[in-house]
């Protein structure tokens, strides 16, 4: 398997598992959180940008070969989005501290293919 696809499929796993974060947090009442409209936000970003069908998307193609073109071009996608969320984030630390992990995770991956 090309390492490239690997990577690919990688960074779709993990903004799956982003998005399940968020909706989780969203959800259930945790004390870490204190303000629940904040949360919400980041779950309308994610869905406007539709971080799902890009996540999807990534591992259809990058299933069985290697697809430079479309792959690259659905990074930028989620490159535009998770840039705002990630401002977002830096800008209210003190109540969406737990959201950074993720999103270096995401931002380090999307690196990764971009090299």
């Amino acid at each position: 398997m090309n390492f490239e696809m690997q990577k690919a499929n990688m960074l779709a796993e993990h903004i799956h598992d982003f998005i399940d974060y968020v909706r989780k947090n969203n959800k259930t009442i945790n004390s870490l959180y204190a303000n629940k409209d904040q949360i919400y936000q980041i779950k309308l970003w994610i869905e406007e940008y539709k971080f799902h069908i890009i996540a999807d998307e990534l591992l259809r193609i990058n299933q069985y070969s290697w697809d430079e073109k479309y792959t690259y071009y659905l990074v930028e996608q989620f490159k535009k989005g998770i840039s705002i969320i990630d401002e977002y984030v830096t800008n209210h630390y003190d109540d969406l501290f737990l959201f950074t992990a993720r999103l270096y995770t995401l931002k380090n991956l999307i690196q990764l293919l971009e090299n």
